[in-house]
């Protein structure tokens, strides 16, 4: 198969979930508004697809033979299906068997409502993996092996935050208290009282003190940002598999970003303080930077870091083309 038809092909996964993010912008817009329990990552996740097919368009071979074939009806339906689950689990009425199913912690429902965006993306992610396969075959898993990634280590985690909630889930929590500390001591540097003291439920309690009254939060494990190490740490590997370099770059190269990732997470609880203290610990403000922009601090990083993985190893490939060029005309 040649020509526009082949191309639009190459195009049909990332088509398949625009237009499923699409027919939920206009159910829900506010919801991509938010980054935690939200659909911000959904725009990143098209981004990525966006960029792996642009830097591996030549390399990637479409597995359907013709139109009039088995596989290419089963990729049809499966392109199809990111956008009817979607519409389908809010018309059968299967978000709220979810959030009716799902057990109230502490007896508040707080979690019971993120259910549905939470399997939403798992099941995104599985759709994901089967249209790639049938589309691209074994190859298109390795090719958009990061966005697909993404979408399952950002279900997971909101499932994790939503099974124990308030920092029960202890092996994430294991990083908070130094989270805490860090923030403390760069707002004491700052010139405000900060410690961190006792706790509520299972999350040490940082308490700061300014010119505008006092704020006490506790800080878990999505508040502090180690979702963002995790993303992280789940898509990064995925860059420098294929990055031309020996195995110690690529591990100093690892803890390197992992550590700009864990500082810029210290900032994010720093910003929130501050922004508390200023506004009001229940301001929009503050409610704002939790679900939108503090996530944004690590997943912007993230990118900017991945992109720049690839960008170096692109300018290696163009400087070896132009050495074999000028060798070529010798």
């Amino acid at each position: 198969m040649t020509g526009k038809p082949r191309t639009l092909l190459k195009l049909l996964f990332p088509i398949s979930f625009i237009a499923c993010f699409a027919a939920l912008y206009f159910l829900y817009p506010k919801s991509f508004e938010e980054t935690w329990k939200g659909r911000t990552y959904y725009l990143f996740f098209i981004w990525l697809c966006l960029l792996e097919l642009a830097l591996n368009w030549r390399a990637l071979d479409v597995k359907v033979s013709a139109l009039k074939s088995k596989r290419f009806a089963a990729l049809a339906a499966a392109a199809s299906l990111p956008t009817a689950y979607s519409l389908a689990s809010e018309l059968s009425g299967l978000n709220n068997m979810l959030v009716e199913a799902f057990p109230k912690h502490y007896g508040l429902e707080i979690w019971s409502r993120f259910m549905p965006i939470t399997v939403e993306y798992l099941v995104l992610s599985a759709l994901s993996i089967l249209i790639v396969s049938l589309a691209y075959g074994s190859n298109g898993l390795k090719v958009f092996g990061l966005p697909i990634s993404l979408l399952g280590a950002v279900g997971s985690l909101f499932l994790l935050d939503n099974l124990y909630p308030f920092g029960e889930f202890t092996p994430l929590q294991a990083l908070v208290p130094t989270t805490a500390r860090l923030a403390a001591c760069i707002l004491t540097v700052m010139g405000y009282q900060a410690e961190v003291g006792g706790q509520i439920y299972n999350t040490p309690i940082l308490t700061v003190q300014g010119d505008g009254g006092e704020v006490s939060f506790g800080v878990a494990w999505p508040c502090s940002g180690v979702d963002g190490l995790i993303v992280y740490s789940f898509t990064t590997p995925l860059i420098l598999r294929d990055y031309v370099a020996s195995r110690t770059v690529k591990i100093a190269l690892f803890a390197g970003g992992a550590a700009v990732t864990y500082l810029i997470n210290v900032l994010r609880v720093v910003s929130i303080f501050l922004l508390a203290l200023e506004h009001g610990a229940t301001s929009l403000e503050v409610r704002r930077f939790h679900d939108y922009y503090g996530p944004l601090y690590s997943i912007a990083w993230i990118t900017a870091f991945q992109a720049m993985l690839i960008g170096f190893q692109l300018l290696r490939r163009a400087r070896r083309c132009g050495c074999f060029i000028k060798k070529a005309g010798h």
